[in-house]
């Protein structure tokens, strides 16, 4: 009896192995939040992902930029033009090639973002915890930026073959007189690795490491708005416990994600199009024979102007910004009703 006892006595006097414990069990509730978050959007948002997918190829790109319109004006024009276009181009979408039209390459989506999104949201976590422990515990907008660098360089590089997957399935047209090339993802694989060998898995990741920087962005405004909302929620005088989340908080978390995600797009956009052109069929059928990121962007520069480097941003902007929105929601709903559990149990 007097050996349990001291062994009952010794086990809560290991404060190490229980915060092993809580940190391990919040690393999965953030890669859960992050997986679960990034579903529910793609899935909501798919058409304009698609139609975003096809405004930024050269395949469907049948017009060129008028020549007597000068580069503000044509950036202008072919920026935000797709604003009053983009329903209409959903309704052409589903009367042309049917409900599956609108949610074409969403299984590679769904099964890219899944991991993709849990990597990136634990990778974050993890690295700012690193790098705030190398700061002396404290953080600061430099370990913000160097985390999300982080956590976007190792996400890009494990899920680049599963984006390749989605833009060719996208990309490629169900119609009648155009036969798709690609019965699904598996075929598509398998194709693109018999025909391009295993680095055609990889085309677009070059354009994707330049993608990191939207990441970084987007994640640097958040936390810091995340830190403005807690600062005037600490400051108030509301007589609710300060742990507590109301709608109103719920609603400025929604509110930062979407502009965080709105400012970083807005900024690093060119790389999302040089990103679907390295990925699309190669050269034929009316597809330009890109050599790499920076033939691709001169070459869209030089033969269709400054305003293809912005082709299908309103969609683009009109699916991430409410995508980032909703995935953010249910990340931080999760982390906290989960991950706040974790720790009042323990």
């Amino acid at each position: 009896m007097s050996t349990n006892t001291a062994t009952s006595t010794n086990k809560p006097v290991s404060p190490q192995q229980s915060v092993t414990k809580i940190d391990t069990s919040i690393n999965w509730v953030h890669f859960i939040g992050g997986g679960v978050g990034g579903t529910v959007g793609a899935v909501l948002t798919c058409p304009l992902e698609v139609i975003k997918t096809r405004l930024q190829s050269s395949t469907y790109r049948t017009q060129p930029p008028p020549s007597h319109h000068g580069v503000r004006l044509a950036l202008y024009r072919r920026a935000f033009q797709p604003i009053a276009s983009t329903w209409t181009s959903i309704r052409t979408l589903y009367t042309m090639e049917g409900i599956p039209g609108l949610f074409k390459g969403i299984g590679p989506n769904l099964v890219g973002v899944i991991p993709s999104r849990a990597i990136s949201f634990a990778t974050y976590g993890n690295a700012k915890r690193m790098y705030t422990e190398l700061n002396g515990n404290r953080e600061s907008s430099l370990i913000y930026l160097a985390s999300a660098a982080t956590a976007g360089i190792i996400t890009a590089t494990a899920t680049n073959p599963i984006w390749l997957v989605k833009t060719r399935m996208q990309l490629q047209s169900s119609a009648r007189n155009s036969p798709p090339k690609y019965n699904n993802s598996l075929h598509c694989i398998y194709r693109v690795v018999r025909e391009e060998g295993i680095r055609g898995l990889y085309k677009g990741l070059s354009a994707s490491y330049l993608g990191v920087a939207e990441s970084t962005i987007q994640w640097v405004i958040y936390e810091q708005l995340k830190l403005v909302i807690r600062g005037r929620k600490a400051d108030s005088a509301i007589s609710h416990s300060a742990s507590s989340t109301t709608s109103k908080d719920w609603l400025e978390y929604l509110g930062a994600a979407g502009v965080a995600k709105l400012l970083a797009a807005v900024i690093t956009y060119p790389h999302e199009v040089l990103r679907t052109r390295l990925r699309q069929l190669p050269a034929g059928a009316g597809n330009a024979p890109y050599r790499g990121i920076v033939d691709c962007f001169t070459t869209t520069l030089r033969t269709e102007g400054v305003g293809a480097l912005y082709g299908g941003m309103a969609a683009h902007l009109l699916r991430t910004v409410p995508n980032a929105a909703i995935m953010f929601f249910c990340y931080e709903l999760i982390v906290q009703k989960f991950g706040n559990a974790d720790h009042t149990q323990r």
